[in-house]
């Protein structure tokens, strides 16, 4: 089975505001988002087929089908659009990154005769998306930043051995790193809001939790929670999940990019 991804984008205005709701409930659920007159994004979407190789051609199918059926769909559906206003779903259902990638999954899902939808995901901005995948639930991801030094050096091996395997990250006064974290929940949407999860509430949790404890900190020597561990990043990765598995219930898994070359993800057990 091969997977085909082509990259397509729309901008669009939209507003998070139910209207039975008074104009505090709806600002104190949705922030800025509430905005009655709408806000926009460019967003950017990313299909991805599946199928198996046509000998004849090489191809699992001609990029240029994906883009003229999915772009004829968003040209007269979404973009350029005020969601609320002009498109009839979104006007009974709030147009959340949530809600727009399941609609979008709905209708491109049987557009392809030679392949199979594998996966819709929506980039709403650079650190917001959501995706939807076949008999999946929907994801939704948030992307924060903090900044910290650390020091590859593992008690179990010598010191010969640490410098060998670790080269200059065993630096003994360490180095840092802008770190970038994928925090990635799961669910349905709420019929109500739109919503999989409170994004402030969310965010609040993200940051109390670990970048004020971890952003401009040695890990090694500023945090407990790598006072005895190694802080690569996949230990990293795994320290975080398990800070926010309590307090996120639908969590799905935690990404994070040490660099941009080096990226480690985590899902729990």
């Amino acid at each position: 089975m091969l997977y085909l991804t082509r990259i397509l984008d729309f901008s669009a205005t939209h507003s998070y505001t139910i209207p039975a709701w008074t104009t505090n409930k709806n600002k104190q659920v949705f922030g800025p988002c509430s905005n009655q007159n709408g806000h926009g994004h460019d967003y950017k979407l990313e299909v991805v087929v599946k199928g198996p190789l046509i000998g004849e051609t090489g191809i699992v199918m001609n990029t240029v089908d994906i883009k003229q059926k999915v772009n004829q769909f968003l040209k007269s559906e979404l973009d350029g659009k005020f969601l609320n206003k002009e498109n009839d779903y979104f006007k009974d259902h709030i147009p959340t990154t949530e809600n727009i990638v399941n609609y979008l999954w709905n209708a491109v899902e049987n557009m392809f005769d030679d392949c199979t939808l594998h996966r819709i995901r929506l980039h709403e901005n650079h650190y917001l998306f959501a995706e939807k995948e076949d008999n999946s639930m929907t994801r939704l991801t948030r992307q924060y930043h903090f900044c910290a030094a650390h020091r590859l050096h593992s008690d179990h091996l010598s010191d010969e051995e640490n410098i060998r395997l670790f080269g200059k990250c065993n630096n003994p006064h360490g180095h840092g790193h802008n770190y970038f974290v994928d925090v990635t929940v799961h669910g349905e949407p709420d019929p109500t809001t739109g919503m999989i999860i409170d994004l402030g509430e969310m965010d609040h949790i993200v940051n109390t939790t670990v970048i004020d404890k971890f952003d401009h900190k040695h890990l090694n020597l500023d945090t407990d929670e790598f006072r005895d561990l190694n802080p690569t990043g996949e230990v990293m990765a795994m320290v975080i999940f398990n800070m926010l598995a309590s307090k996120i219930p639908n969590l799905y898994k935690i990404g994070l990019w040490e660099t941009d070359k080096n990226y480690f993800e985590y899902l729990g057990n």
